[in-house]
């Protein structure tokens, strides 16, 4: 088994923005470059420490890895999951409890009716004015 060393196209995004960010910070506190990159190319990119940082991540000279650990695996033998059977009576059953639940717990609704409202409105507004 040989271990290749990996390359920018092998880290996630997340993993990207945090390799960048370290790395950017080193930079920005006078770490020495990696990339020989020319006094011309620094002032075009305003000596901006992130874009350095992306020219040395682009060109696949960071010293810097990404440790992902596996998860663990189990040598446990996998247990069937036993189904449950309910019969039709039983199912039946439960449906005429939970609907007589519902039943005694929940209230009667009626349609309201566009004068019932009307009369509760006026009612409002006299006991606004007093």
């Amino acid at each position: 088994m040989t271990l290749k060393t990996p390359t920018h196209t092998d880290f996630t995004k997340y993993e990207t923005a945090r390799i960048l960010g370290a790395r950017a910070l080193q930079i920005a506190m006078n770490a020495p470059l990696l990339v020989k990159i020319s006094e011309e190319d620094l002032e075009k990119i305003k000596y901006d420490a992130l874009k350095i940082a992306e020219v040395e991540f682009n060109s696949d000279s960071l010293p810097i890895s990404v440790k992902k650990p596996f998860p663990l695996r189990r040598e446990d033998k996998l247990r069937r999951v036993r189904s449950v059977e309910v019969s039709e009576e039983k199912i039946k059953k439960m449906e005429d409890d939970e609907e007589g639940e519902i039943m005694g717990e929940g209230e009667i609704m009626a349609l309201a009716n566009p004068s019932d409202e009307r009369e509760e409105d006026s009612n409002d507004e006299e006991m606004a004015e007093e």
